[in-house]
C-alpha cells in the first residue's frame, strides 16, 4: 500500500511539473522579442508592426503632459528616428547628447515629417550628458570654426557626421572603381628611405628610446615617413600592368593654412605600356566622374546638406564637372591666358615659375568654371622622374596637373623617364645615381614606358562639397603645431 501512495504521488508530481514546462514554454512563445535595427534600417519601414530596439545618441527632447518625443540618432544616416513614448517615461538623464536604448513597436507615422516612428515602451539611459559642459546647443547651428576646436566630439555634429559617411562611401567608390578595371592593389610602405617629391619636406622616423648605437640607424639608413607612394608603384608596374595605392602620406610643411595638413590621404596609380598623357588623363577625368557619381547616389542627403547649408550653389558647379569635358591647354598656352589677362597676381606669371593657387584657381575660371588639365611644364619644375619632352628651345616634361573649381590642383601626374642614359643622367647631375641605383635597375630589366599620378583625397571632398578648409574634411586634422589627439 505505501509503495503505491508514492507511485501515485510521483504521477501527479510528474504531471504537474510537465504542465508547468508547458505553460512556461507557451509563456515565452508568446513573448515578443524585440529585434535590433539600425535608424537607417528602421526608417526604411520594412519593420513596420515589428517590436525593435534601437541604440543611439539624443538629438532633441520634447515632453508634453501625457507624451514625450525624442529625436534619436545612431550615425548610420542623417535623418534621427522619432520616439514617441508616455511622458512617464521621462527621466532626468534623458537629455540631449545622451546615449539610449530604446524598445517598442514600429509604427506608420501620422506625419509628412518623418515616415515612422518609434511607440516605446522601454527607454534606457545608457549614458547621460550635461547639457551645460557639452560644447555643442541642442538649438544652435555651430559654424565649423567654432566645431574645429573640438576635434574629439565634432563627430557628434549633424555637418561632421555627414562628411565621415561621405568620406567613407568616397574611399569605397575608389576602390571599386579601380577594381572594376583591373588595378592590382598595393599596400605601399609608410616608412621609406626615398624622398619621392624631392623637396625635403619629411619628417624623419627614429626610435623613441635609445635602441641602437648613437652613430647608426635604426634602419641602417635615415627613413623617413613617405611624401608619396609612386617610386614603390613603380616597382610593381614591372609586373603588373595596372596598379594603385590608397594611404597617408606626410609633408613636414610649417604651415597652419587652411590649404595644408601634414598627415593626409593620396589616390596614387601607375599604368604600365603607355607613352601618352592623354592615357592618363583619360583615367584621371573617368577616376573623378564615376567617385563623384557614386557618391551623389549613395549619399544624397548628406551631400545636400553640404550644398545647402556649407556651400550654397555649389550643386550646380559639381554637376556641370559632371556634365562637361574637361579641357586641356599647355603649361605655355596657361602662362600666355596668366599674361594677358587684366588681372593684378601676387606672384610672377613668366615662363619657367612654378604656377601657384591664385594662377590655378583663375585658369579655371577662364576655362569656364570647369576642370582644367594643364600639361608639359618646365622641365626643370619637375622632379627627376618625369619623362624628357625634348623639346628644346622650351624644354619641357610630360607632365599633367588637373585644376579643379575652388581648390585649385587636384591630381598632378607624369610619364615616367624610361630611357636608362638620360635618366641616368639626370640622377648623376643630382648626385643621386648611387641612392636611387635600384632606381635604375627597374629601367635595365625589362622596363616598358609608364606613367602616373596622384589624387589629394581631402582636395577631392572640398571639390565636390565646397568645403573652403582642408581640416573640416579629415577625421583627426594634424598640422604645424597642432597634434590634439
Amino acid at each position: 500500500m505505501f509503495n503505491a501512495a508514492i507511485k501515485a504521488v510521483d504521477v501527479v508530481l510528474n504531471v504537474s511539473l510537465s504542465r508547468r514546462t508547458v505553460l512556461c514554454s507557451i509563456r515565452h512563445y508568446c513573448k515578443k522579442s524585440s529585434k535590433k535595427l539600425r535608424v537607417s534600417e528602421a526608417l526604411e519601414g520594412s519593420d513596420v508592426g515589428s517590436n525593435i530596439t534601437v541604440e543611439g545618441w539624443v538629438r532633441s527632447v520634447r515632453s508634453q503632459k501625457d507624451n514625450l518625443f525624442v529625436h534619436v540618432n545612431d550615425g548610420s544616416c542623417l535623418q534621427p528616428l522619432q520616439i514617441v513614448a508616455s511622458s512617464e517615461l521621462n527621466d532626468a538623464m534623458l537629455t540631449f547628447g545622451s546615449a539610449v536604448e530604446v524598445t517598442g513597436c514600429l509604427k506608420q507615422s501620422p506625419s509628412r515629417k518623418q515616415p515612422v516612428e518609434l511607440l516605446a515602451d522601454q527607454i534606457n539611459v545608457v549614458g547621460g550628458c550635461d547639457t551645460l559642459e557639452f560644447p555643442f546647443k541642442i538649438k544652435e547651428r555651430h559654424g565649423l570654426d567654432y566645431v574645429r576646436q573640438y576635434p574629439h566630439m565634432r563627430c557628434r555634429t549633424n555637418v561632421f557626421s555627414s562628411m565621415m559617411r561621405i568620406r567613407s562611401a568616397a574611399s569605397a567608390a575608389i576602390h571599386s572603381h579601380f577594381t572594376e578595371r583591373g588595378f592590382i592593389q598595393i599596400h605601399t610602405p609608410v616608412i621609406t628611405s626615398n624622398d619621392c617629391e624631392g623637396a625635403g619636406e619629411l619628417f624623419q622616423v627614429e626610435p623613441s628610446g635609445q635602441t641602437t648605437e648613437p652613430d647608426k640607424n635604426f634602419f641602417s639608413v635615415p627613413a623617413f615617413l613617405t611624401v608619396s607612394g609612386q617610386l614603390h608603384l613603380e616597382v610593381m608596374s614591372g609586373a603588373f600592368s595596372r596598379v594603385y595605392t590608397f594611404g597617408p602620406t606626410f609633408r613636414a610643411e610649417n604651415s597652419q593654412s587652411r590649404r595644408h595638413l601634414a598627415e593626409f590621404y593620396m589616390v596614387e596609380a601607375e599604368l604600365a605600356f603607355t607613352q601618352s598623357l592623354e592615357d592618363l588623363t583619360k583615367v584621371m577625368e573617368d577616376l573623378f566622374r564615376s567617385v563623384t557619381e557614386q557618391v551623389l547616389d549613395r549619399c544624397s542627403e548628406d551631400v545636400d546638406l553640404f550644398h545647402q547649408r556649407v556651400s550654397p550653389g555649389h550643386r550646380a558647379v559639381v554637376e556641370a564637372m559632371l556634365k562637361e569635358s574637361f579641357t586641356v591647354i599647355s603649361y605655355t598656352e596657361a602662362i600666355d591666358i596668366l599674361n594677358r589677362s587684366s588681372h593684378n597676381f601676387v606672384f610672377p606669371t613668366t615662363w619657367g615659375c612654378d604656377l601657384q593657387t591664385e594662377h590655378e584657381k583663375f585658369l579655371v575660371k577662364h576655362c569656364g568654371n570647369l576642370p582644367v588639365f594643364v600639361t608639359d611644364y618646365p622641365y626643370d619644375l619637375k622632379p627627376f622622374y618625369a619623362r624628357d619632352n625634348l623639346d628644346h628651345p622650351l624644354h619641357t616634361a610630360a607632365a599633367v596637373d588637373l585644376l579643379v573649381p575652388g581648390v585649385g590642383e587636384l591630381c598632378g601626374g607624369s610619364l615616367r623617364e624610361d630611357r636608362l642614359d638620360l635618366l641616368t643622367a639626370r640622377l648623376s647631375q643630382a648626385g643621386m645615381e648611387d641612392t636611387y641605383d635600384w632606381y635604375l635597375d627597374l629601367r635595365r630589366f625589362g622596363s616598358a614606358p609608364h606613367g602616373g599620378f596622384g589624387m589629394g583625397f581631402e582636395r577631392y571632398l572640398q571639390c565636390i562639397l565646397g568645403v573652403d578648409n582642408i581640416k573640416d574634411v579629415i577625421p583627426f586634422p594634424r598640422f604645424s603645431h597642432s597634434c590634439q589627439l
